[in-house]
Formats: structure tokens, sequence, C-alpha cells
């Protein structure tokens, strides 16, 4: 190993310190946005045998059928993620996407190296490759990708492409066994993206190895040699496309439209500027913009937008004329096919902070390689006083240490739900989505007011969004406002109903109200809508378990136990309906109380029939068995709170808290009982 190799690896040794500095306190960040339904609520990746159904059962990577499909790779490495931490523990999600972080960065050196030897041979190439790689690996605006577990698709994604972009561009003689194939078709199952490759690929070939310049495209005499290029890449082109249209028709259903598709791809030409601007100053990150599109196509950001294009064309076709700045054009042209499918493609959201992780290895080439020619250009300078290269990487070691900087406050915001949105809240202020998801943090947490006063502000701008009238309804629930609680769930099932979701979180709320006739209608709907909804299939296993409808009973657990194999409540529920015997939280209903836990379910049993003075009564025989049952207490509160009885139900509270300072429902039933006592 010489000189160089020694040196550079010593600064990856520092760069890679500096990389953990910057993510130490990411590794237990939460679960966020369509982490919801793609992990926490996805019980397909709580099993590795259903490994190979990912491949073929667009069902598996989520649990809402508006975003079923095949990405196989990030479902895989979900549920090797699930196994080895045994649940859902962010810490090993998150340590899993960065070490697919730190593989890419290796590759892209490689890379990098590769293609600025197109533009020049002096010795230092190796540490302006390294410099390119470190200013990625710690860009402030990749920890948003990073940050959000099933932006995996992202990094699995890119991770594959350079991975049969660098096999193909370093070993040329080993092209005809087809080896770089084999990545692209595996990152197909992670992200549509890998379709880029083909395209990428193709501009590569032409510039360095063809050495035709972009102008050079477009004349004559050049497309035969187009169509030879086009031709030996046929393989490629065959296996990425028969596999990508094989994903997608696997989907039974695919969303429409989001936006018009005109006012759509003018919007996104202003969006590459913004893209632009945030390589080089990431400020004002937002992990959920209210951009929207822009309607008038006469707007003066359209005008930016379609004069940044123009002037990013001029220099990639300027710069694809000299082998010197080749490495620059290609850069560019990178970057512009990366952005090329959400720009295409009218998504519901114009921008997202983490479409940038593709993108921004092109145009990291193109900066860094500009760079790398201005020290050629002034090399009599820095020959002439060595300290000028020291100055170079205290320049260098101060931009990655403010990004890793950046890097360590942008993770706080991450941290959790409430942290996350609020600043969303703030950011993007026009964002009622934001809003919304604020206000349901907000509302875990059992501050309903501060909930309240979000939902209220999310209306303001999405006064048609379904889910926030599921939401209003659960708060309302909560703090037992039944009607106004009934308003919004039938609201948001009027506004969406073939979304599942209204009608579970219906059911939900009607069962503990004590309507288990309607809460059965209302989970029978969202499980004719989505079969593998494990919330509407634990519903209706208590409906049916409570109605002894056992033929009904048996048929909903096996279905539970094929998607949750072992679970104890659904195996004793199968039991139950056999025996018809009835199951009371995980435990066989005995003719007559014996235990303080007996007495304590049969108190649940009078309090689902609306019957509160049973209830209370059943709780006290509980409480007569173990005095210190806060459970118990907690459910005298409940009834007394139905009966509209605030200083009994208040007394019953304190007593449950005082017992156990953490119960969270003897907490919030003691809120809202004090809250009504003051009305």
């Amino acid at each position: 190993m010489n000189n160089s190799s020694k040196n550079i690896c010593y600064l990856a040794l520092g760069a890679f310190v500096l990389l953990l500095i910057a993510y130490a306190n990411h590794f237990n960040n939460g679960f966020h946005f369509d982490d919801s339904h793609a992990i926490v609520t996805n019980t397909y990746i709580r099993s590795l045998k259903n490994i190979p159904a990912f491949f073929s059962d667009p069902r598996m990577f989520s649990s809402e059928p508006t975003h079923w499909g095949l990405r196989s790779l990030v479902t895989t490495t979900l549920a090797i993620d699930y196994w080895i931490g045994g649940g859902l523990y962010p810490f090993y999600f998150q340590l899993d996407t960065f070490i697919w972080h730190i593989g890419l960065c290796i590759l892209l050196f490689f890379v990098y190296k590769t293609l600025m030897r197109k533009s020049f041979q002096e010795q230092w190439v190796p540490y302006l490759a390294f410099a390119a790689t470190a200013w990625y690996a710690l860009h402030i605006v990749n920890g948003e990708t990073l940050n959000y577990v099933i932006s995996r698709s992202d990094v699995l994604s890119t991770f594959m492409i350079v991975l049969s972009f660098l096999v193909y561009i370093n070993w040329p003689a080993k092209r005809k066994y087809f080896l770089y194939i084999v990545p692209a078709f595996l990152g197909v199952f992670a992200k549509e993206t890998v379709l880029c490759l083909v395209i990428t690929l193709f501009f590569y070939i032409l510039l360095f190895e063809r050495n035709l310049s972009f102008g050079d495209l477009f004349k004559p005499k050049n497309f035969k040699t187009i169509l030879l290029v086009i031709w030996h890449m046929l393989p490629l082109i065959l296996v990425v496309g028969v596999t990508q249209v094989y994903a997608l028709t696997r989907i039974k259903s695919v969303p429409g439209i989001s936006n018009p598709l005109l006012p759509y791809i003018l919007t996104q030409s202003y969006i590459w500027v913004h893209y632009f601007i945030s390589f080089f100053l990431p400020l004002n990150l937002s992990a959920d913009s209210d951009w929207g599109v822009f309607p008038n196509l006469f707007d003066e950001r359209i005008i930016i937008g379609c004069i940044f294009v123009v002037a990013l064309l001029i220099t990639i076709i300027r710069t694809s004329r000299k082998t010197e700045t080749r490495p620059i054009a290609f850069g560019l042209i990178w970057f512009s096919v990366a952005l090329l499918p959400t720009s295409l493609a009218p998504f519901a959201e114009v921008t997202n902070d983490h479409r940038m992780y593709f993108p921004f290895i092109g145009l990291m080439l193109s900066v860094v390689t500009y760079a790398g020619l201005l020290i050629k250009r002034y090399n009599h300078v820095f020959e002439n006083n060595k300290r000028y290269f020291s100055y170079l990487f205290v320049l260098l070691f101060c931009i990655l240490g403010l990004n890793a900087y950046g890097i360590y406050n942008r993770n706080k915001v991450w941290h959790d739900e409430e942290s996350l949105w609020h600043d969303v809240s703030i950011k993007s202020p026009l964002n009622g989505r934001g809003w919304m998801n604020y206000g349901l943090a907000l509302m875990d947490q059992g501050k309903y007011l501060q909930a309240e006063k979000q939902f209220k502000e999310a209306e303001r701008y999405v006064p048609s969004y379904s889910y926030l009238y599921i939401n209003e309804g659960v708060l309302y629930g909560a703090q037992h406002r039944n009607g106004e609680a009934i308003e919004n769930f039938e609201k948001a099932i009027t506004m969406a109903p073939d979304d599942f979701t209204s009608y579970t979180f219906y059911a939900r709320f009607l069962l503990d109200a004590g309507r288990t006739a309607d809460a059965k209608a209302n989970a029978e709907k969202a499980l004719q809508l989505n079969p593998g909804s494990e919330m509407a299939l634990g519903l209706l296993l208590k409906i049916y378990n409570q109605l002894g409808l056992w033929d009904q009973l048996g048929k909903t657990a096996k279905q539970y136990l094929a998607i949750i194999p072992g679970d104890k409540f659904a195996q004793q529920c199968l039991q139950a309906s056999r025996t018809h015997q009835k199951v009371v939280d995980g435990s066989t209903k005995v003719t007559k109380p014996v235990t303080a836990e007996d007495y304590l379910n049969q108190s649940l049993d009078f309090y689902n029939q609306g019957q509160y003075d049973k209830c209370i009564e059943a709780s006290n025989q509980a409480l007569k068995l173990k005095p210190d049952y806060a459970d118990a207490w907690n459910n005298i509160g409940a009834a007394y709170i139905k009966l509209s009885q605030w200083d009994k139900a208040i007394d019953a509270c304190k007593k449950a808290m005082a017992i156990n300072p953490n119960h969270t429902l003897a907490n919030n039933n003691l809120k809202f009982a004090e809250s009504q006592l003051k009305k």
C-alpha cells in the first residue's frame, strides 16, 4: 500500500468517526408517517417465512391497500430487522439503513475516482474522490432519508444502481458475463428509479467510451453508433424493463393521478431549482412540505424554473465537448435523470426532501470535479506553497463539520412524532396534514385540548381529508363526547367510503360505547375492504366472542392466525368457537368469579354492555380481594363518568393514580372528569 492509499484510509477513518458522531443520536429515533402502515401495523414483516411471498404478493408491503406494491427487497430487510430485534425496536431498523448508507459511500469512492480520472491524472485525484464521498456521506439533506425508515427504498435502490454502474465501468472485460445486471434486477424490487440506470449508462458509454459530446448525439452520422450502444445495452433494458412490468402488474389497483399533469411538470422545474440550492444551502428542511402545484402557468417561479432547466441543458452541452469537463456534464445528466421519475409522474406531494438522495450523487460529481479543475488550473500556486493543500483539507473538514452539526440537530427533530410534526407546523404552516399529525402526537400524550386546537387548524387547509375526521372522532371519543365523535366518524366515511380505516376506528369506538351490533357492521365492512387488517380482525374477534357467534369467531380466528401465527387471544378464540365458552381478556370466562381478575373481567363486560352500576359493583368485589388494584379503581371511575357523577369519578381515578402514577387510562379519565366538573 503506497502513501496515498494509507492517507486515504486514515482520512476515511476520520470521516467515519465524524459520521458516527453526526448520527449518534438518531439510532433510537421512532417510526414516522408511512412507517406506520409499512412497518408498525404491517404484520407480514413479523415472520421471515413470508420472505418468498414478498416477491409476489403486493399486499405484504403495507397494511394500507392504497400503498400496496412490490418493494420486496425493502420488506425483506424490514422483516430481518424485526427478527434480529425481536420486535419493533427502532434501533435495529435505523442501524440497518445506516449500514446500507455506509456501503453506498464505499462504492461511490471508487465510482468518483474512476470518473474523475477521465478529467485528469494528477496524484491527488483519490483525495478529490474522497472529498466528494465524504461530503455526500455527511450531507445534511441525506439525513432526511436516513431518519425516515421506509425511505430505505431510496437507499437500497441507489445502492443497487451504483453497484451495477461500478461493476460495468470498472471491469469492462467482465461485461460478457452480465454480472452488472444482477444488482439492477434486485434494485427494481426496492424502487422504480432503477430504470434511471439504463439512461445514465447510455450517456456514460457515449460520452466516455464512444467519445461523443451531447451535441454529437443529434448528428445523423452518429445514429448508427447510438443504435449499436442500445443493442449492447439490450440485455439490461430487457431485464430491468420486464422485471419492472412484472412488479407493476402485480398491483391490483393503482391510485389515480393526484395532480394535473402539465401544471405538475412545470412546477417541478422550480422544484429542481429548490433541490439545486439545497445542495449548497440545506436550510428549512421539512419532513412534509406545504408546497403545492402552481396553478398559474405564468407564475414567476415556473419562469425561473424553466430558465434553470434551459441553463442546465446548455451547461451539459458545453461541458460535454471537452474530455476534461465531461464528468461535470455526466454528473449533471445523472442529477437530471434521477429527478425525472418524480417530475413526470404527478405525485400528491410536489417535493420531498428524501428525493434528493439519489440525484445528489451526480451533482456532487459535477461540483467536486469543477473544484478539481480549478485546483489543476492554479496548480503552480499550490506547487509553490504546499500549505495551500493543507488549507483545502481544513476547508473540507469545516464543510464536513458543519454538515455533521446540521445532521445532529435534524436528528433531534426526527426523534419522535411530537418533535417532528411540531417542526413541520413551523416550516410548512400551510400543510394541513402536518397540523393533523402534530395534533395526533399530542393526543397520544393525553393533551386533548392542544390536540383539538391543531385539528381545527388542519381543517382550514384540508377540509376534505378523511383521516383528519377519523382522528377527531378518536379524540372526542377519548373525551366521552360521543355525539361529536359519531359525527366525525360518519363524516370520514362519507368522504372516503372505500377506505377501510374509517370503518375500523368507528367500529372500535362503537364497541367501547357498548353498541356491539353497530360495531360488528362497521368492522365487517372494514374487513371486506381490507382482508388483511389486523385491527379489523382483532375487533371482530372481540365482537363475535361477546355475541357468542361461534362460527364467525372460528373463521375469523383462523384468518387472524394465518397473519399472526401463535397469537394467544386468537388461539383461545378458536378454542372458544369449538367449546362455546366465552373468552374474556385472554382467559376462559368462568361461571362464578373467583379471583380479583375474574371480577375485573366481569366489570369490563358490564361496562361494554352499558350496565355501569353492575360494572362498579364487580369492580368493588375485585377491590375486596385486591385493595391495591388500580385497574379496578379506573373501571369505577370510567363507569361514574358514563353516569355523569363527576365527583365520584374523580375520587376513583385519583385512587387509581395513587396506586399507579403511570396509569394512562386513569389519568385521561381524571382529566376528563375534572374538565366536566368545571363546566
